[in-house]
């Protein structure tokens, strides 16, 4: 008989297949909101609904060799965590006091959204270049976990 996952581990795991629908050149980045036991929201990188993909038109910080976690400005997807908190608003649902769950540690961008969004725990499986969000999560008081995760299949 298999082992039983965590919460934390399910959670994750379901972050992962969303990350898979993600149009990023770069990262397939996926995020999952929980609060209570059920999923609020997610949301993968991708660009802005209406607009063309860089899956489709290639990626201009590749093209101008922007180094990764820097210069989010240039980059042409909205990220998932901020595509998950998007998402929630635009159907009603508040994720005032919930988890994200993240296939990677957010950006600097994400965290001042999950941080304004009342998001009170963070956790993540991928480290990301970008440290200064730890900084502001702990000062915001938000818990912060780096879970080590695999796929099993």
């Amino acid at each position: 008989m298999t082992e039983r996952p965590s919460l934390d581990e399910y959670f994750l795991e379901i972050a992962f297949v969303v990350g898979k629908r993600a149009t990023c050149l770069r990262n397939n980045v996926g995020a999952v909101v929980v609060r209570d036991k059920r999923i609020l929201s997610t949301g993968y990188n991708g660009a802005p609904s209406g607009m063309e993909h860089c899956l489709e038109i290639g990626c201009i910080r590749d093209l101008e060799k922007i180094p990764s976690g820097t210069r989010h400005e240039k980059c042409r997807a909205v990220h998932a965590e901020q595509n998950a908190i998007i998402q929630a608003a635009i159907h009603g649902v508040s994720i005032s006091g919930a988890t994200i769950y993240c296939t990677h540690r957010p950006c600097i961008l994400c965290t001042k959204m999950i941080i304004n969004s009342n998001i009170k725990r963070v956790v993540y499986a991928t480290l990301y270049h970008d440290n200064d969000s730890l900084d502001f999560f702990k000062d915001a008081c938000v818990k912060v976990e780096h879970v080590l995760f695999e796929i099993k299949y």
